[in-house]
């Protein structure tokens, strides 16, 4: 029997950035692309990685393309998308103490 929420088909997408700060300019466009990540549904892994579930892959190539649609004119943004088995296979640290990875619900398909 399959499962409709298989670990290889639901995926993570990792986006991780690095975005001057220097000017008021620059520090707007920052916040900006933070702001537009978390009104996608986005959440904050570390300061400048942020996060996101998706049913499947072609869920995440459409917030993949939203996220390309609002990076900032200057710095550098990653993007990543990886399975569920590959995102649980993750070791959190804290310190030296092994951290729980976020708990984030899976997302209801209506038919």
């Amino acid at each position: 029997m399959s499962s409709r929420i298989s670990e290889y088909r639901v995926m993570w997408i990792l986006v991780f950035f690095d975005l001057p700060t220097e000017t008021k300019k620059e520090r707007k466009a920052a916040g900006k692309f933070r702001k537009d990540l978390i009104q996608d549904g986005f959440t904050m892994f570390q300061f400048s990685i942020y996060i996101r579930n998706c049913p499947s892959m072609e869920n995440a190539q459409m917030h993949i393309r939203r996220v390309k649609s609002v990076i900032p004119e200057y710095g550098k943004v990653g993007i990543i998308c990886i399975t569920e088995k590959q995102f649980d296979s993750m070791e959190l640290f804290v310190g030296k103490r092994i951290s729980e990875l976020p708990v984030v619900g899976h997302q209801l398909e209506l038919f």
